[in-house]
Order: structure tokens, then sequence, then C-alpha cells
């Protein structure tokens, strides 16, 4: 497996930041590495509810994390601020994979960087379903 080159800061569409907590260290004084998926997920439903594209209490259409994967390249932990950056590498019909950036502090060059795939289903049936036109809009939006 060939080791990717850390992101910038410019690769990114959209950031939200993210407090470290005291909890999120492990033994090893470092955010465990379990916590930086609930970093991605966090960015990427943020962003969804702050378009209006996303009501997870009331939305029909839901999305199912399908694959997910993260490359580790310098440590966070607590008290840095996690920068998540975010942008949608592809939209599909009913997929969209995400690509997320953790930037510690101001730091330009990514601590951490990954991706996610949603594939949305009907919250009832959990069938497979278009992407709704307000989410595709925003998705749009950030998509590379």
């Amino acid at each position: 497996m060939t080791r990717s080159t850390p992101h910038t800061r410019d690769t990114y569409r959209h950031f939200q930041a993210i407090p470290t907590r005291w909890t999120d260290n492990d033994v090893y004084g470092h955010v465990n590495n379990v916590v930086y998926y609930s970093y991605f997920d966090t960015v990427v439903n943020q962003y969804l509810i702050e378009q209006r594209a996303l009501d997870f209490l009331t939305s029909t259409v839901i999305g199912l994390v399908v694959e997910t994967q993260c490359q580790y390249f310098a440590p966070l932990s607590f008290p840095d601020v996690v920068h998540a950056g975010l942008r949608v590498a592809k939209l599909g019909n009913s997929s969209v994979r995400y690509e997320i950036g953790l930037f510690r502090n101001e730091e330009e060059t990514a601590s951490a960087q990954g991706h996610f795939v949603h594939v949305y289903v009907d919250r009832t049936s959990r069938r497979s379903t278009a992407v709704p036109s307000d989410m595709r809009a925003a998705l749009e939006k950030i998509l590379i």
C-alpha cells in the first residue's frame, strides 16, 4: 500500500472547528483512533444540518455508512482544536463519497485524512433511494 501525502487546507471546501475533549485522549496521550471517525461524522452531519438538507429526526431519507478509511500523519491531543475540512469527491444517484481532512489548530497540513461513503436509503424501508434535490444542491457546493 502506498502512503498518501497529507492534504493541505486549500483542498477542502468547508470547515468545521471541533474542540478536542479530555476524554478523547487515550493512555498514550493523544486522541484515540476511533475518535477520528466521530470527527468525520460530525463535520458531515453538521454541514448537512446547516444547509437545511438533513433533519436527523424527521428526514424521510437517511445516510448509512458503507465504507470508511483514515490515514494518520501526526497526533492530535487535548486541548487541540481540530479543523475538519470537508469535500465531496463523488456524488452518485444514491451515494456520496465524503473526504475529510483533520487539521490540528492552525496547521496547514492534515494530521489525518480519510473518507466515508454514505448510501442514502428510505428511513422506513431501508431501501436505496435517490439523494433528495435539496441535499444534492448542498453537496454540489462542496463537490471537487
